[in-house]
C-alpha cells in the first residue's frame, strides 16, 4: 500500500505534461497546415497581370475552384474570357519528354506574352522559351539565350571590344588602352581622341554620342578601394572539400571610384573638361543624357554623405550649370529621385521633400529656377507614373491625401502641370494596384486593404470612371466559413502623443477572446520604405506563427519612409532607434483595448535590418521585449554594404555607428536571444553576426546560435522557421516543444 500511495502522485505529475504535449502538437499542426487550409480557398483575385501591347486587352492569372486560370479582360468589349484553352496547352507540353504530368489548371508558368493579334503565346519554363500558335495549337521551343550579366566595378573587362555606334551609323567609338578612339566606318580611318588615359585612370566604356553624331561624352575613371567579401562554403553539393567565394563589397568609409565627365568633338580634335565642384567627394556621378538639339548634356552628381544632390548641364565650352541643387541637413533619399524632361529638355519635373513632404516641382532648365511647385500639402507623391506633354498632365501614385484613412494607402491621381489641379482616379478607401493599357486609355484597378478583400474594376484613365466590373469578383467566403479571420488594422499615437502610428494585428484562426495570448512582433524598420502590408492577403508573414497561440503584430514606427520628412528623419545616424518608442506605445495601446493581449513577455523577430532591430530590442528596450530571434542581421553598420548604410548613417563614419552597433552593445543583452545565420550570405557580411557571437561569449552571455551551411541571406528557411517557433514556444509559452528526432 505504501508503494501505491507514492506511485499515484508521480503518475499525476505526468498528466499535465502529456496533455500539454498533445496541445502543442495540435498547435504545430495548425501552423504547418495554415497555408494549405486557407490559401487555396481564395478565388478570383489577381495573381499576375499585364496589358497586351497595342490593344485594349489585359491578361491575368487567378485562382478558381478548379485551379489557376489565365483570363483576358477586354476593356472596350467589357467582358472577361479565357485567355486560351489550358487543356490543349497542357497536352502540347506533354510532347516534351522532360515535361510530364502537366495539369491544365496548374501550368508550370505564371507569366506570358501575347502578340497583338492574340494568336501567338510565349512563355518560359526553366531553361526553355516556348511559342504556341493559338489558331492551330502548335508548339515550338528553343533554349533560353545566355544573357551575360555586367557587374559594376569591372571596368577594364567592360572596355574590351565594346564599340558604340553613332546615331547616324557612320562612326563607332570605343576604349583601348584606357583611351577613347573613333573609327569612321566609311573610310575606316581611326582617330585617337584622348591621350591622358592609363591603367590607373582611364576612360570607361559608357560612351554617349550626341543626337547629331558630332560629339561624345565619356567619363574618365579612377578606381577606388578593392574590398572583398570572402565566404567559405563548408558543404558544397558538387565536391567534398570547401569552396571559397569572393565578392566586391564596399563598406561604409571605404574609398570609392571617381568619375570626371569629358566631352570630345572628333571633327575638331577637341577635348573639353569640366570642373565639377566637390568632385573628389562624390558618391556617384552618372545618368548622362544629351538634349535633343545636341547643345548640352546633363548628369547627376550625388555628393558622398547624401546631403547634396545636383543635376548639372554641361555645354561644349566646358561650362557647368546646376539645374537642381538639392540639399538636406539629414539625408536626401536619392533612391526616390526621378527626372522627367519636358519641352525638349527645357523643363524638368523634379520630386523633392524640401517642404517636408514629397512633392513635384517644375524647373526651368536654362535658368535652373523653379517655375512652380506642382503639388503641395501634408501627403506624399510616391511615384511619377507618366508625363503627358500633349495634355500637360502627370499620372502619379500618392499616399495620405484623404484624412481619416490609412496614410500609407496608395492611390492614383492626374495632375495638371499648369495649375496643379488634381483629379482622383481611384477614390475608394483602399490600397490600389493598377495596370495601365499600353496607350494609357484604360487601367485595371484591383483595390483592397489588409482587412478588406479586393474588388476588380476597369477605369478610364482620363477621369477614373469605372466602365466595367467583372462578374467574378474576389471571393473569400469559403475560407471564412472554415475558420479564417481577417487581420485588424490598428492605429495609436506615437512617442510624441500626436502622430498616428499604423500597424496590423493578426489573431489565431481559433481565437477565443476569453483567453490570454502572448504578443510577438515581426519587425523590419529598414528606413528605405514602410513595411506593414496594406493589400489583402490570406497569409501574412506572421499568420502561421499566430496559430501556435500568439497574437502577432506588425508596425511602422517613426524612422521609416512614406510619411513626412520629419517622420523619416528619426532614423538619421540613429538606426538603433528603429521606431521602438512608437512600437512600444502602439502595443501598449492595443493591449489596453484588447485585454486578451498579454504583453508581460513580448517576443520579436526579424531578418536583415529586421535582424539588427530584433536583437536591438533586447539590448536597448529589455524592460519590454523579452525574447528575440534575429536572422541575417546587419548588427554593425560599419560591417555592412556601403550603399545602404551610408544612406541612413551618413559619411564620414563616426561614433554614431558604434552607438547603434549590436556588437559594441552586446554586453547589454537581457532576455532570450537566438541568432540565425547563413554561411554564404553575400548581402550582409556573416562576420556581422559572428562578431556579435564573439562579444556575447566574451561577456559570458547565454544565447542560441544556428548556422546554416550553404544558405545565403535568409530568415532560416524551413529549418530556421522550426527553430524560431520552438524558441518562442519554449521561452514565451513556457511549453515543451516536440521531439523532432523521434
Amino acid at each position: 500500500m505504501k508503494f501505491n500511495r507514492f506511485i499515484l502522485p508521480v503518475v499525476l505529475l505526468f498528466v499535465p505534461l502529456c496533455i500539454s504535449a498533445e496541445i502543442i502538437d495540435s498547435l504545430y499542426n495548425r501552423a504547418n497546415s495554415f497555408r494549405e487550409r486557407y490559401s487555396t480557398k481564395y478565388y478570383n483575385g489577381i495573381s499576375s497581370i499585364d496589358s497586351i501591347e497595342k490593344t485594349d486587352l489585359f491578361w491575368y492569372l487567378t485562382q478558381t475552384p478548379r485551379g489557376m486560370e489565365f483570363l483576358i479582360i477586354d476593356a472596350t468589349g467589357k467582358e472577361t474570357r479565357s485567355a486560351f484553352d489550358q487543356q490543349r496547352v497542357a497536352l502540347l507540353l506533354t510532347n516534351f519528354e522532360d515535361l510530364k504530368e502537366i495539369k491544365p489548371y496548374n501550368l508550370p508558368f505564371r507569366s506570358l506574352v501575347f502578340n497583338q493579334s492574340i494568336d501567338t503565346l510565349k512563355f518560359r519554363i526553366e531553361e526553355f522559351d516556348y511559342t504556341i500558335a493559338l489558331k492551330e495549337y502548335s508548339i515550338s521551343r528553343e533554349p533560353v539565350r545566355n544573357e551575360q550579366n555586367r557587374y559594376w566595378g569591372s571596368f577594364q573587362r567592360e572596355n574590351a571590344n565594346r564599340k558604340v555606334k553613332s546615331p547616324d551609323g557612320k562612326k563607332e567609338a570605343y576604349i583601348s588602352e584606357g583611351n577613347i578612339w573613333v573609327i569612321d566606318l566609311t573610310t575606316e580611318e581611326v582617330k585617337k581622341l584622348s591621350n591622358d588615359g592609363s591603367d590607373y585612370e582611364y576612360y570607361s566604356s559608357d560612351i554617349y554620342w550626341s543626337p547629331d553624331s558630332r560629339k561624345i561624352v565619356s567619363c574618365k575613371y579612377r578606381p577606388g578601394g578593392d574590398r572583398k567579401l570572402q565566404l567559405v562554403s563548408s558543404s558544397p553539393k558538387d565536391q567534398h572539400q570547401p569552396k571559397i567565394f569572393s565578392y566586391d563589397y564596399p563598406k561604409p568609409g571605404d574609398a570609392l571610384p571617381i568619375r570626371y565627365p569629358v566631352l570630345f568633338i572628333p571633327d575638331e580634335d577637341k577635348q573639353v573638361t569640366f570642373e565639377v565642384p566637390n568632385v573628389e567627394q562624390q558618391y556617384s556621378l552618372g545618368r548622362i543624357n544629351w538634349n535633343e538639339n545636341s547643345e548640352y548634356f546633363t548628369f547627376h552628381f550625388n555628393r558622398r554623405g547624401h546631403q547634396q544632390y545636383v543635376v548639372y548641364s554641361g555645354d561644349i565650352k566646358g561650362k557647368l550649370y546646376p539645374i537642381v541643387d538639392e540639399r538636406a541637413d539629414t539625408f536626401i533619399y536619392y533612391n526616390k529621385i526621378s527626372t522627367n524632361w519636358l519641352k525638349n529638355g527645357e523643363e524638368l519635373l523634379w520630386l523633392s521633400e524640401r517642404d517636408g513632404w514629397s512633392h513635384l516641382y517644375l524647373y526651368d532648365v536654362p535658368s535652373g529656377k523653379v517655375k512652380k511647385q506642382i503639388t503641395r500639402g501634408e501627403w506624399v507623391v510616391k511615384e511619377v507614373i507618366r508625363v503627358d506633354e500633349a495634355t500637360r498632365t502627370v499620372l502619379i501614385k500618392a499616399c495620405g491625401m484623404n484624412k481619416g484613412e490609412d496614410p500609407y494607402l496608395e492611390k492614383f491621381y492626374k495632375v495638371s502641370l499648369d495649375n496643379g489641379e488634381l483629379i482622383a482616379l481611384t477614390q475608394e478607401n483602399a490600397n490600389h494596384s493598377v495596370t495601365f493599357s499600353s496607350d494609357y486609355k484604360y487601367m485595371v484597378d484591383s483595390y483592397s486593404r489588409v482587412d478588406k478583400e479586393p474588388s476588380i474594376v476597369v477605369r478610364f484613365v482620363a477621369d477614373g470612371t469605372v466602365i466595367y466590373r467583372p462578374v467574378n469578383q474576389p471571393d473569400i467566403s469559403e475560407a471564412v466559413a472554415t475558420g479564417w479571420s481577417v487581420p485588424e488594422v490598428f492605429t495609436a499615437k506615437g512617442r510624441d502623443g500626436i502622430t498616428d502610428i499604423w500597424g496590423v494585428i493578426i489573431r489565431p484562426a481559433n481565437f477565443d477572446p476569453k483567453k490570454k495570448y502572448p504578443v510577438i512582433e515581426y519587425i523590419y524598420a529598414g528606413p528605405h520604405d514602410s513595411h506593414v502590408p496594406k493589400s489583402f492577403s490570406m497569409i501574412h508573414r506572421s499568420s502561421e506563427l499566430s496559430e501556435l497561440g500568439f497574437i502577432t503584430v506588425m508596425i511602422d514606427g517613426m524612422g521609416t519612409a512614406n510619411r513626412s520628412k520629419a517622420f523619416h528623419d528619426v532614423c538619421w545616424q540613429n538606426l538603433k532607434d528603429a521606431g521602438f518608442p512608437d512600437r512600444i506605445k502602439w502595443i501598449k495601446s492595443a493591449a489596453e483595448k484588447y485585454p486578451e493581449m498579454d504583453i508581460t513577455n513580448v517576443g520579436i523577430y526579424g531578418t536583415s535590418a529586421g535582424g539588427q532591430n530584433a536583437m536591438g530590442a533586447l539590448l536597448f528596450y529589455p524592460q519590454f521585449y523579452k525574447v528575440a530571434v534575429a536572422s541575417s542581421g546587419c548588427h554593425d553598420n560599419r560591417m555592412d554594404k556601403m550603399w545602404w548604410n551610408e544612406q541612413w548613417m551618413g559619411y564620414p563614419v563616426g561614433k554614431h555607428y558604434a552607438e547603434s552597433s549590436n556588437v559594441v552593445n552586446a554586453h547589454l543583452l537581457e532576455g532570450q536571444l537566438m541568432l540565425i545565420l547563413g554561411e554564404l550570405d553575400n548581402n550582409v557580411d556573416p562576420s556581422s553576426t559572428l562578431q556579435v557571437v564573439d562579444e556575447l561569449i566574451n561577456h559570458n552571455k547565454e544565447f542560441e546560435f544556428v548556422m546554416l551551411p550553404g544558405a545565403g541571406h535568409t530568415d532560416g528557411g524551413k529549418y530556421g522557421e522550426r527553430k524560431r517557433r520552438d524558441f518562442f514556444v519554449k521561452h514565451i509559452l513556457k511549453e515543451k516543444t516536440p521531439d523532432w528526432n523521434n
